[in-house]
């Protein structure tokens, strides 16, 4: 009896590390196709990244930078966004480069007023607004602040 017991407890032992095993293989599987999703996204934008080059810098198109701001915008109240999928990807990807919502908003402004001036505040404004409804956080404030100063609006 305590044989039978002994092998029982074996191939449940067995059993239970087998599907962790097969737990932590799925769990990678997903991270690399998050992965792939960033880098399929970068190509159908035509985002290339440059070495030794932020990756906010390698940005050419200004509607990345405006899906990329909105995207860290939300960010800061956590609200759901409506953006293109494929934006949203790259835009939290941008985020994550630059270290977080508050200094992915500051570098994001910077660049998208090199690629198209003061004339692009108003394009991400509209998307901001439909982003964000009525009700914007202390942080949300203080960053639209940020993004003026940027934009060199004021």
């Amino acid at each position: 009896m305590p044989v039978l017991i002994a092998r029982l407890g074996i191939i449940g032992a067995a059993y239970f590390w087998a599907q962790r095993a097969r737990n932590a293989r799925h769990m990678i599987g997903d991270v690399g196709d998050m992965a792939n999703d960033v880098r399929l996204a970068a190509r159908r934008f035509g985002f290339s990244r440059k070495m030794n080059v932020h990756p906010v810098e390698s940005i050419e198109d200004s509607r990345l930078a405006v899906a990329s701001i909105a995207t860290a915008f939300i960010e800061l109240d956590d609200l759901p966004t409506a953006e293109a999928e494929e934006m949203e990807v790259l835009g939290r990807w941008f985020m994550s480069e630059c270290g977080g919502a508050e200094p992915a908003i500051a570098r994001l402004s910077r660049k998208l007023y090199k690629l198209g001036g003061a004339e692009q505040m108003e394009p991400l404004l509209a998307v901001l607004k439909g982003a964000v409804k009525d009700n914007l956080s202390a942080r949300q404030r203080d960053a639209l602040d940020d993004i003026t100063r940027a934009m060199r609006v004021r």
